[in-house]
């Protein structure tokens, strides 16, 4: 077995896995629906969510380039214990809501911090050229992680959906003391001013005067945005299908189970495609994968939503590494953080709309404006890319 190359490697692996050990996961919308709520208010709960967690996305990833990463994520796993403690006790709308804001709060602290201690720690060690690799190897666990907690998280409710919501405070409660053992890299030789210029000096070059990194953070949130709604969308497709309740868990695990290999297999097949036609592949994928699934909501369907998660496992980590082959070190977890606040705001807008949609007018009308969304913001920057080939391969 290779040795790691930095001792914080293998305790973010610990910590992803057990964030990513959602036992209630797999259930959660016949959760909320067993309690009453229809489809859009479930997605107002998860817009919620997401404005809590895309409202402190740049603040946070701010606080983890100034007073650093390892405070940030311990302050991250100790609100998101917070929050699945409620949500396990919880059974109206309003307190799912409170629940879903210390989580949306505790994601905050964790998202952008996590890559960022990751790249530095192997910067520090001069090992930055296997971020790929080992961020790969991050999502796969995360996603091996999930499909076993999907396996458990199916037969638990099959007794008691109450079951897979008390486990999670469980595995929620494992990563605090693996945050507390990180140890902050040295490789920042410039720390970010604690003001509010420095956020908005970040946030200009980000979206604004640098164009490659701008392009990328657009692309990889729409792309974001996609695998985000699909995971909404997943459960009630299963549900039109027919597929039983203990179904619900191995299919689940199955579907993160290929994430996680294809995650795994990222930086081989990085090596072996141009970047500009991994992008088209992640692109085309991710909008006729929505297509076609809206099409056949049957077990053609579900072979394709398949494909669609492989296509998440490659896109999540070679995403992430080329928004970081274009970003210094010291604003690192920063432009990580505008990436996810870009996914969760505009995830918080469109929601409720698409769930409504669902609701109204059907599964498949849902998945069919989702598409459009994609191709409509997603093809705009995939032009660039094809425009600005030369640019798109300077990390190379």
């Amino acid at each position: 077995m290779t040795k790691l190359p930095h001792p914080n490697i293998w305790k973010l692996f610990v910590i992803k896995g057990s964030l990513w050990f959602m036992v209630i996961m797999p259930v959660i919308v016949l959760f909320f629906q067993d309690h009453g709520l229809n489809l859009q208010e479930i997605m107002i709960i998860q817009a919620c969510y997401s404005l809590s967690l895309g409202l402190t996305e740049i603040p946070s990833g701010y606080a983890a380039d100034i007073l650093g990463r390892r405070k940030t994520l311990i302050l991250g796993c100790v609100l998101a214990f917070v929050g699945f403690s409620i949500f396990s006790i919880s059974y109206d709308f309003w307190w799912f809501l409170v629940a879903q804001i210390f989580l949306g709060l505790g994601n905050s602290f964790i998202s952008g911090a996590d890559t960022a201690i990751m790249y530095d720690s192997l910067l520090e060690v001069k090992a930055e050229d296997r971020f790929l690799k080992y961020e790969g190897r991050s999502v796969s666990i995360g996603n091996f992680s999930e499909a076993a907690a999907g396996i458990l998280g199916g037969f638990l409710a099959a007794i008691s959906f109450r079951y897979p919501a008390y486990a999670q405070v469980i595995v929620t409660m494992i990563t605090i003391p693996f945050a507390f053992a990180l140890v902050e890299p040295k490789t920042q030789t410039k720390r970010l001013k604690n003001s509010w210029e420095s956020i908005v000096s970040v946030v200009r070059f980000s979206l604004i005067e640098s164009k490659i990194l701008r392009t990328y953070i657009i692309y990889s949130a729409i792309m974001g945005i996609g695998t985000l709604m699909m995971a909404w969308l997943a459960q009630p497709f299963l549900k039109d299908i027919g597929m039983g309740m203990k179904n619900y868990g191995i299919i689940w695990a199955l579907l993160n189970i290929l994430v996680g290999v294809v995650a795994f297999l990222a930086y081989r097949i990085d090596k072996t495609l141009k970047p500009i036609n991994s992008l088209i592949l992640i692109f085309a994928s991710s909008v006729f994968g929505y297509i076609l699934i809206a099409q056949n909501i049957n077990y053609l369907g579900l072979f394709i939503l398949f494909l669609f998660y492989a296509n998440r496992g490659y896109a999540t980590p070679l995403l992430r590494n080329y928004i970081n082959k274009h970003t210094e070190s010291n604003v690192r977890a920063t432009v990580m953080s505008i990436r996810s606040f870009i996914i969760r705001t505009t995830f918080a807008i469109i929601a409720p709309f698409i769930g409504w949609i669902a609701d109204h007018e059907g599964l498949s009308s849902a998945m069919m404006a989702m598409s459009i969304i994609i191709a409509l913001i997603g093809g705009i920057c995939l032009v660039w890319f094809i425009k600005n080939q030369k640019e798109t391969v300077l990390y190379r």
